[in-house]
């Protein structure tokens, strides 16, 4: 993409083209592997929002930016930020541009295991307009349900402020469905699954949907299994991309290469500078609540490569 600058002179306007080549930030020796910032923290409701114990929330988070600060320090001392129902997500930066190299490029960290896995999509940005924020164009990275007929890109849902407390929080669909995320008394105390925040008293999420896998094993509510996906989403047990080994424990693999534009064709990228992960699916499972997509970091999974 071309950016075209207009620089005024004396005489006349001066243009001036750059592409988004010129904005590319190399590493340097003070370069880290992880992310550098939180841009943007917006989950859904869910079970660990605004939940003061596991969830790590102090009640002072009531503005955007005081979202972002919490979920930039739970990641830096290595603790879940929960992404909530379909749509939730979060976006970070580096300090410097990654590489799109041969293989993986970056890794997600999540908590994942076998039998529950609650997928979030992942998209990539390029800073095309060298303002070093995220508001440029947004690719998706395809996975293994990209194209099936059963995912659904554009997919969105609202969500709606409970009229009391420890109420569940009520949405509608794009698809005209209409369903709640249950509040989970015997294990939550916050008076709000919804976030504190936001001050609307409705907000739309919108996103790429995944076909739910999760079932219930035992068939009567007490066994739940998140089946997981074959590869191409963070917080997944996936067969192809999870890594359990140090220092990518519990990390999926990316690549930039499977990058795809709105029209689902592939996008070529030489680098990235922002991620963006979002909650891929939209059901809950029984007494473990909604499939909420967690993220513990983001990392430039060649550096660690080169460190190790």
């Amino acid at each position: 993409m071309a950016v075209v600058l207009v620089a005024s002179s004396c005489n006349k306007d001066e243009v001036i083209t750059t592409t988004v080549d010129d904005f590319y930030r190399a590493r340097t020796e003070s370069s880290k592997s992880d992310f550098s910032k939180v841009f943007e923290y917006t989950p859904a409701p869910g079970q660990f929002i605004n939940e003061t114990r596991t969830g790590g929330f102090d009640g002072t988070q009531t503005t955007p930016e005081a979202a972002v600060k919490y979920a930039e320090q739970r990641m830096r001392d290595n603790l879940f930020v929960s992404l909530g129902g379909f749509g939730g997500y979060i976006v970070v930066g580096f300090d410097h541009s990654i590489d799109n190299i041969a293989g993986y490029d970056f890794a997600i960290k999540g908590n994942a295991f076998k039998g529950s896995s609650e997928p979030g999509i992942v998209w990539v940005m390029q800073d095309e307009n060298g303002n070093s924020l995220p508001d440029d164009t947004w690719y998706e990275l395809k996975g293994c349900e990209t194209g099936k007929s059963t995912t659904i890109q554009n997919y969105s849902v609202t969500y709606y402020r409970p009229e009391g407390e420890q109420e569940p929080v009520k949405w509608k669909d794009s698809e005209g469905n209409e369903g709640e995320i249950d509040y989970l008394r015997a294990y939550h105390s916050q008076p709000f699954y919804y976030p504190a925040w936001i001050k609307e008293n409705s907000y739309t999420l919108q996103g790429t949907f995944l076909k739910p896998k999760n079932y219930d094993q035992s068939g009567n509510g007490s066994y739940w299994v998140q089946q997981e996906y074959d590869w191409g989403y963070a917080d997944n047990f996936s067969p192809t991309d999870f890594c359990n080994d140090a220092p990518l424990k519990a990390c999926n693999l990316l690549d930039i290469s499977n990058a795809i534009a709105h029209d689902g064709s592939v996008k070529e990228l030489k680098f990235i500078d922002f991620i963006k992960v979002q909650t891929g699916c939209n059901t809950k499972s029984g007494w473990l609540g909604e499939n909420s997509t967690e993220v513990f970091g983001f990392y430039d999974y060649s550096m660690l490569n080169q460190a190790n």
